[in-house]
């Protein structure tokens, strides 16, 4: 994971970068923003034209390419490292797309309620808005059951 930026209270935001780092917030909060994630890695792959017919040399840039196409995936990180957010959201250089960010809780509860000030910092960090009536996706009040 790569530092972003601080939140109030001593949190911070990190990015997702692997599809195993995905994994373990996935499993950690109980949610499946695992699955968005490497639905937006296979998308950028598809994009991805290797710069040599060399075998061994197919998949130099790739990383970089992938960090640029995918959407943002993010964690906000208490002090002690316990994940509390997670985040998906369109990279800021490209408005052209139509993303709809994802901002969950531990398993699936509104965020908002107990982290908005993070939230808040981190749409500040990106320049875009980021809030609860378009990133949470479930109806205010209603709580998911875990699965």
């Amino acid at each position: 994971m790569k530092y972003v930026c601080d939140a109030p209270g001593g949190s911070i935001w990190l990015r997702i970068e692997s599809e195993e780092e995905a994994a373990a917030e996935s499993a950690q909060m109980q949610h499946s923003m695992e699955r968005h994630f490497r639905a937006e890695m296979d998308r950028a792959r598809q994009s991805f034209r290797p710069p040599s017919s060399v075998f061994f040399e197919q998949e130099i840039g790739l990383k970089g390419h992938l960090q640029k196409e995918m959407a943002l995936f993010l964690s906000l990180r208490d002090d002690s490292g316990t994940p509390r957010v997670t985040a998906m959201v369109p990279q800021t250089r490209d408005p052209q797309r139509q993303l709809r960010p994802i901002i969950l809780g531990h398993a699936n509860t509104d965020p908002y309620v107990k982290h908005a000030d993070a939230i808040h910092a981190l749409a500040k960090h990106l320049q875009m808005t980021l809030d609860r009536a378009r990133c949470y996706p479930y109806p205010p009040g209603r709580h998911w059951p875990v699965s």
